[in-house]
């Protein structure tokens, strides 16, 4: 029996490697099947949003160019599909953290059972999801992310997956981006001809590109774990009552 959970285990993390670093599509659909036939989990809904912030972000850092809604839609252009993927992924790896921390389960089902009745939980298909005005729930929430917070100060792992994902899939395209950038064509009035502009960027601009969007992954993937955890914390909750 240990053994056939270890194997499990070396499955699990092999589809989730492949799936990351290989964009392998089979891998992830593999997994999602596993977890819903293994432990029971169906209620995944990424919202993909952080692709959306991080491109804001970096137009804020091109504010100084006057092509930064240009540049900064190629390099989405570039990282889209890599951005999902590693959204996807710590999503995956927060909701399984919230679905199976039964400590903090049954602190939320026994705040939880003092609002609603036991018949009130079988018919209930979200409890404090997106409502945390409750100040006990809320007081319960702040909690519950102080320790993921704690935790991951101390073993870094959401870190170390962003630079390790970061090494091998975003920095070749953020360090050639000039090879994806056109020249601009504009239009000097005062002397009536078209001139070409170099949109390039220099060595020293590319690495801090490469630095500060891995700062914003890291600010906005550790945002997709937390959330996710409190979601599956709150259907495992439920899932005792269905």
């Amino acid at each position: 029996m240990a053994t056939s959970m270890v194997s499990l285990c070396h499955m699990y993390e092999g589809l989730k490697y492949n799936f990351l670093f290989h964009n392998d599509i089979d891998s992830i659909h593999i997994l999602l099947n596993l977890y819903d036939l293994e432990e029971n989990i169906t209620n995944i809904c990424p919202k993909y949003i952080c692709t959306k912030e991080i491109k804001k972000r970096i137009k804020s850092l091109l504010r100084y160019r006057d092509d930064r809604d240009l540049v900064a839609s190629k390099i989405i252009y570039l990282i889209l599909e890599d951005i999902d993927r590693l959204e996807l992924y710590f999503y995956l790896e927060g909701y399984k953290y919230g679905y199976f921390n039964n400590k903090w389960v049954n602190v939320l089902e026994e705040k939880t059972l003092n609002y609603y009745t036991i018949e009130e939980m079988y018919e209930k298909k979200y409890l404090f999801h997106f409502d945390t005005e409750n100040k006990i729930i809320r007081d319960l929430k702040y909690r519950f992310e102080f320790e993921l917070i704690s935790k991951e100060e101390q073993n870094k792992y959401i870190d170390n997956v962003i630079v390790l994902f970061c090494e091998k899939i975003i920095m070749n395209k953020i360090k050639n981006l000039n090879k994806y950038l056109d020249i601009q064509l504009k239009m000097d009035f005062d002397f009536s001809f078209i001139r070409e502009e170099q949109a390039f960027f220099d060595e020293d601009s590319l690495n801090k590109l490469y630095e500060i969007l891995t700062k914003y992954l890291y600010k906005n993937m550790f945002k997709t774990y937390k959330d996710s955890s409190w979601l599956g914390l709150n259907d495992k909750v439920l899932k005792r009552y269905s």
